[in-house]
């Protein structure tokens, strides 16, 4: 039996942006560079070591990473505040949003047993 991977949260899945220091263009592995033959969904490290800024040559060294679109809003360590919420898989997120709603529908239908 083949053991799964772990579940990742949302900001490890989405890959990162990078943008370009020199005019502000913002590489997008999901789109790629369709001018220099990437393809779409190539990370920005898997980039050929000659590749540029389509916009205004620089070199690949002049690029910094910007963080992913997907990926929660705010600062990499703000991502431990609300009761650990911020950092749990979207499985663990389902489960504890189902698991409530089960609970809460329980709770109503306990009421029916009053008098």
């Amino acid at each position: 039996m083949s053991e799964r991977p772990p579940e990742q949260t949302l900001a490890e899945q989405a890959p990162p942006r990078y943008e370009c220091l020199a005019c502000g263009y913002v590489y997008e592995p999901a789109k790629g560079d369709s001018n220099a033959g990437v393809a779409p969904g190539t990370l920005f490290v898997d980039l050929p070591s000659l590749w540029r800024c389509p916009v205004c040559s620089a070199r690949r060294t002049q690029f910094r990473n910007i963080g992913a679109a997907g990926a929660p809003s705010g600062f990499q360590e703000n991502l431990n505040y609300g009761l650990g919420v911020n950092r749990l898989t979207p499985g663990q997120k389902n489960l504890l949003i189902f698991g409530a709603l089960a609970l809460s529908v329980l709770f109503f239908l306990s009421l029916y047993g009053l008098r």
